[in-house]
């Protein structure tokens, strides 16, 4: 082969592969959930809650962005997981100002697709939920009306009680809305509690002092594009540890944070949206 050719046929080799990388990027990975499978293990939890399974869903982006059918596959899949307790960790809605009541309809149709946990479906709301600049709680109350329509109770920095588990539900952080002194402080000391708080940067804040149990986050969809061996370069929080994953945090709480299904631009490498399937565990 002589020096020409060589380069031709390297240089067409390269761009076939680059066109394959895209391909998969845009096309594929955006739609191939991962679900993820973990031990929770909490202390004080009740004997009839062991062996339990909480799922965990977050950042659906309903909307312009990401297909309707994908997202009522996804929540109809949750079914074949025999979830106990379903948990949405916010960002249900990309809100859309001059077509919101449709948005608020398809919404309506993606939530349907839900199965009926026998303990409970629970959600907190994230940024995206409180409209543009994250400053409308019109907004946020219309996604929270229709989550209560479809049977998700929503914790808006308050608790549910779950056999004796607290589910604790935190408002959003960029909404001005997180309070934990209104929910935290009334819980009874030493009580098995999961916590779900959808931008991660909140674990540094200040009002965690006495609980020790697991926080449940989305908010950063893991980056959406991450290389190989490197972290992902663009993360919309200030502490660049909370990307993804477990994370062990001070005063024995651990962070949990779940890469979403949805996305704000179709472009998801090495970082696969996920459902998390949790079995609980006495600690």
């Amino acid at each position: 082969m002589n020096r020409r050719r060589f380069l031709i046929t390297g240089a067409s080799a390269l761009a076939a592969g680059a066109a394959g990388v895209v391909g998969y990027t845009l096309g594929i990975e955006p739609h191939w959930v991962e679900v993820v499978e973990r031990a929770m293990p909490v202390r004080g939890l009740p004997g009839a809650l062991d062996g339990r399974r909480m799922v965990q869903v977050s950042d659906l982006h309903v909307g312009p962005r990401v297909d309707d059918g994908y997202l009522v596959r996804s929540l109809a899949s949750l079914a074949a997981l025999r979830p106990d307790v379903v948990v949405i960790t916010g960002d249900l809605i990309s809100y859309v100002p001059y077509d919101f009541d449709a948005q608020l309809l398809r919404l309506r149709r993606v939530l349907a697709a839900l199965p009926k946990p026998p303990l409970g479906t629970f959600a907190t709301l994230g940024n995206h939920d409180y409209g543009i600049n994250w400053a409308q709680p019109e907004v946020a109350a219309r996604v929270a009306e229709e989550l209560e329509r479809a049977g998700v109770r929503v914790l808006r920095n308050e608790a549910a009680d779950v056999g004796g588990l607290r589910i604790v539900g935190l408002d959003d952080l960029w909404g001005q809305r997180f309070a934990p002194a209104l929910v935290l402080p009334g819980l009874p000391a030493g009580a098995p509690a999961v916590a779900l708080s959808h931008n991660p940067d909140t674990v540094d804040l200040d009002g965690w002092e006495g609980f020790g149990g697991w926080i449940l986050a989305g908010h950063t969809h893991g980056g959406q594009c991450k290389p190989p061996f490197l972290p992902p370069p663009l993360l919309p929080i200030k502490n660049r540890r909370y990307a993804a994953g477990e994370i062990a945090l001070s005063g024995g709480r651990t962070l949990y944070v779940n890469r979403g299904l949805g996305h704000l631009i179709q472009a998801r490498f090495n970082v696969r949206p996920e459902i998390t399937v949790f079995t609980l565990r006495p600690a």
